[in-house]
């Protein structure tokens, strides 16, 4: 005679990974989990927001008040041409931060945890850049706080100057991907910002940050067209300014693709081998 337990087919009963791994959209679900612990991370170290915070305020402060008569004839016209692509070289030099705490993460054995872990393995990548978002933003605000206290003014609609402060903040998203690159590849956070500063500053005094791209010298003219800073900024004083953009939106947007087509499977590729 059967008994009833022998009558009644087992049932596998799912572990909470196994649960976790037929969940929809993975991949989202915990890079936004990663992404929140970036925040938490971010807020309980705030020293680390010094230079997406007050690096703009001096910036302005300095190129302003000391070469704004010279380069404009007004420090009150060159804070108008100036403030956008302040906002454009700071949000670029706020990708760097994003390689190097990677690459601290990376020599502590933090990412041996994340690989034990029941998640895609694109998803400490993907959340710790969606958690950089937050440093953007606060590069923005503050930017225009003391843009305005100074003088400056939007003199389009504000959903043009929306569309500005998104599309900076997609271009540094996209920008991101090559300090992840690098991050992953080098052996020190102290060479992941070296090497950054040294793409970053390039882009930032070759183009039309500081003056007009006119200006330049010839032999740099080149350059500065495909600079990416230059027709990001060209947007941002379009939208901001209503100056005239031409094709600078789509440069930028065609920018951020390419960087994310070539950098992110280059950093996925360069995170595998390492973890």
């Amino acid at each position: 005679m059967t008994t009833l337990t022998e009558q009644r087919s087992p049932r596998a009963v799912p572990t909470s990974a196994a649960a976790a791994t037929r969940k929809p959209f993975p991949l989202v679900r915990h890079s936004l989990s990663l992404a929140k612990r970036s925040l938490i991370k971010t807020w309980r170290t705030p020293e680390a927001l010094i230079d997406v915070t007050l690096q703009p305020a001096i910036f302005l402060v300095i190129f302003v008040y000391i070469f704004g008569g010279a380069v404009a004839g007004s420090t009150h016209d060159y804070l108008q041409f100036l403030l956008p692509g302040i906002l454009a070289q700071t949000i670029a030099q706020g990708a760097i931060a994003i390689g190097v705490n990677l690459n601290t993460d990376l020599g502590k054995g933090i990412f041996d945890r994340f690989k034990s872990l029941p998640i895609p393995r694109a998803a400490p990548l993907v959340g710790a850049v969606l958690g950089d978002v937050v440093r953007y933003v606060i590069v923005i605000l503050s930017t225009f706080v003391v843009g305005y206290l100074m003088g400056f003014r939007i003199l389009t609609d504000p959903l043009s100057a929306v569309a500005g402060c998104l599309l900076a903040v997609l271009f540094a998203l996209c920008l991101s991907w090559v300090s992840v690159f690098v991050g992953m590849k080098v052996r020190t956070s102290g060479a992941v910002q070296g090497i950054m500063f040294l793409i970053i500053m390039p882009l930032s005094f070759a183009s039309n940050v500081f003056v007009p791209a006119a200006t330049l010298p010839s032999w740099m003219q080149s350059f500065v067209e495909w600079n990416p800073l230059t027709h990001l900024v060209a947007a941002m004083r379009g939208l901001f300014l209503g100056t005239p953009m031409g094709d600078s939106v789509y440069w930028t947007l065609a920018w951020c693709v390419g960087l994310v087509a070539v950098f992110l499977p280059l950093a996925m590729r360069a995170y595998r081998r390492k973890v």
